[in-house]
């Protein structure tokens, strides 16, 4: 079922939203992004006459009860914003009384899915090399269900729009929809336009495609990456993984961040990109610091020289310079990852160079999708969202969708 095709009126609808939003130390939001991404949703049910039940985990509290991670704070907020004064539940596994009270037009909000291990579905206390880990991973499974079952009988029909957590089987995010018939679950707005946004990427490539990958590790992007060898025309590998391709080459890389375990990873990236025709783009410079701090002592250096007791920070003025290279002409770009160290101001430079040229490419008619926490506080920071294509509230989902996988938070709708 469409969500436009669908008639909420006299109906409860229980909402999956991604309000896993940073508080600062007093418990107010500090970036409200994620609540008006589920806005139209939430706003569709109201209009036409229901009334709306929103569902969230917030942080990791590992199934146990967590003040600092209890959605109470952010109701006042998702009140504002909605326009709505959002009902609250203390106890998502026993909101009955609250959910049966709910008027059309009335909106409610359960407590933190993830106050109960059921959610994740992943046994508590027990080590996975425990001979009995088996069957109490049977058990947190029947339990998964009875957990959905509960969170199910609040309501008439039920709505995924939490991109964000599509790529996990929790109860609330694919196990829920096996107590929806197919005319009774549908995915949101917001849902529909991640899966295009993807879609838009993958299927209906527009040539050049610049795909540009940071962060700090190789080993949480290596299945993407490799998807990706056979998809792009240009490659950016930025931010900390730099340095493991470097020594990787036979650099000194100082005291910069480097995954020893990854450097036959590396080479074989670089192995493969030839065998594909596609121009890998590595760093050759970078802004090395004598300290991880903002206040750091700084210069210039090759990625294959870094002095001990010194090490890299961001992507140098040479390597800026052929990353807007690879991403002015592109007509498709994807930009995960930052370049460098960017909550440090010193540091944000080559971030600040990657987004600049993905601005001037979509101005000249590309497609770019941004993706990834702080691929989105990059754009956010450098108040350039409103010149790309599309920003994705999925970190994980994102790059699992990207590396082809099926996110199970979409098969449970489509019954795939």
């Amino acid at each position: 079922m469409k969500i436009d095709q669908f008639n909420f009126a006299g109906k409860k609808a229980i909402v999956r939203v991604d309000f896993n939003v940073p508080l600062d130390e007093n418990g107010n939001v500090t970036d409200d992004t994620r609540i008006r991404g589920a806005l139209p949703t939430l706003k569709k049910v109201l209009a036409d006459g229901g009334s709306v039940i929103m569902m969230s985990h917030m942080g990791k509290p590992k199934g146990k009860v967590n003040a600092k991670m209890s959605l109470s704070q952010i109701v006042a907020k998702v009140s504002e914003n909605l326009g709505v004064d959002v009902k609250f539940a203390a106890d998502c596994a026993n909101a009955d009384a609250e959910a049966a009270a709910l008027k059309a037009g009335e909106a409610l909000m359960l407590e933190n899915l993830r106050f109960y291990a059921e959610e994740e579905g992943k046994p508590v206390g027990i080590d996975k090399e425990d001979p009995a880990y088996k069957a109490a991973k049977e058990e947190m499974k029947e339990r998964q269900k009875d957990f959905a079952k509960k969170l199910a009988s609040y309501a008439d029909c039920y709505v995924m729009d939490a991109f964000g957590t599509a790529h996990r089987k929790h109860a609330s995010t694919a196990v829920i929809a096996d107590y929806f018939d197919a005319d009774n679950k549908m995915l949101g707005y917001l849902m529909e336009k991640e899966v295009n946004a993807v879609d838009n990427v993958l299927s209906n490539i527009k040539r050049p495609f610049t795909a540009i990958m940071g962060g700090s590790k190789v080993s949480t992007k290596i299945g993407i990456i490799e998807n990706l060898l056979g998809k792009v025309d240009n490659l950016i590998l930025c931010g900390g993984m730099t340095y493991t391709f470097s020594k990787a080459q036979g650099g000194n890389i100082g005291n910069s961040i480097c995954e020893n375990d990854k450097l036959d990873v590396a080479l074989d990236v670089m192995k493969k990109a030839k065998e594909n025709g596609v121009n890998l783009v590595l760093g050759t410079d970078c802004i090395i610091g004598d300290d991880f701090s903002n206040n750091a002592n700084t210069q210039v250096s090759s990625v294959k020289d870094i002095p001990e007791g010194w090490e890299g920070m961001d992507a140098g003025p040479e390597t800026r310079e052929l990353f807007r290279n690879a991403i002015k002409d592109a007509k498709t770009i994807l930009w995960n990852g930052p370049a460098g160290v960017f909550e440090f101001d010193n540091f944000a430079g080559g971030s600040k160079a990657i987004a600049e040229a993905i601005a001037e490419a979509t101005a000249n008619g590309a497609f770019s999708l941004i993706g990834g926490g702080d691929s989105v506080a990059c754009i956010n920071k450098f108040g350039m969202a409103d010149k790309v294509s599309y920003i994705s509230t999925g970190g994980g989902a994102l790059l699992e969708a990207i590396e082809g996988k099926v996110l199970p938070g979409v098969a449970a709708i489509k019954g795939e």
